[in-house]
């Protein structure tokens, strides 16, 4: 029988053009497949060459695995301006149906609730977009200057936006939107090394 499959497996070898040389049953025992299918042994193939150990892309000389703060700027701004705007709108379309709830179903009523959901997306995305915007710029800015990326940027940058943001509100406003920053990035730093976190206090507790 194995006389057999390997005259096969020559067999189709010469039929598709291949010149490898054919493996049998007992060849193929002990070649590990891990993380693989069972290949067919009148294959005149080694599978061991299908096993890929080195990474899928290759990365420029010296570029880093991850996106920067200035490549993700561009989805920050774009999200929170589309997030904005959806939100605005449905914002907007409560507020004209409660101004207009007095109002019968007119064409009068249609056009000042889509006024109120435009107008109200419009300002909800700008809002959200301007904050994206400085955000953004502090975070590459502390990015560069610190020559490091961590969670650190992350609360400097919000920090910083919320006081900007709230500039106008005199020394109190700037105070109130650097503590809105403040807690804001914090919260979502902890919610990132919440895991790092856990699996730190548990080998402690060890």
């Amino acid at each position: 029988m194995e006389g057999g499959g390997n005259s096969k497996g020559t067999g189709l070898g010469g039929l598709f053009g291949a010149g490898g040389v054919g493996y049998s049953h007992a060849d193929l025992a002990g070649v590990p497949l891990t993380g693989m299918s069972p290949l067919s042994p009148y294959l005149n193939l080694d599978p061991r060459y299908l096993v890929q150990d080195t990474d899928e892309f290759i990365l420029p000389t010296g570029a880093n695995k991850t996106r920067g703060r200035f490549e993700l700027a561009f989805f920050t701004i774009g999200g929170c301006c589309m997030t904005g705007a959806a939100f605005g709108a449905l914002n907007g379309l409560r507020l004209g149906l409660k101004e207009t709830q007095n109002m019968a179903w007119s064409k009068p009523r249609n056009v000042q609730i889509l006024n109120m959901v435009t107008r109200q997306g419009a300002l909800w995305a700008n809002t959200l977009g301007s904050l994206a915007l400085l955000y953004s710029a502090f975070g590459v800015i502390i990015e560069k200057t610190r020559g490091a990326e961590d969670d650190l940027n992350t609360i400097a940058a919000g920090t910083l936006t919320g006081m900007l943001y709230k500039s106008t509100g005199g020394v109190r406003g700037i105070a109130r939107g650097g503590i809105a920053g403040l807690t804001l990035t914090g919260l979502y730093a902890l919610y990132n090394n919440w895991e790092h976190m856990k699996g730190s206090i548990a080998r402690q507790s060890l």
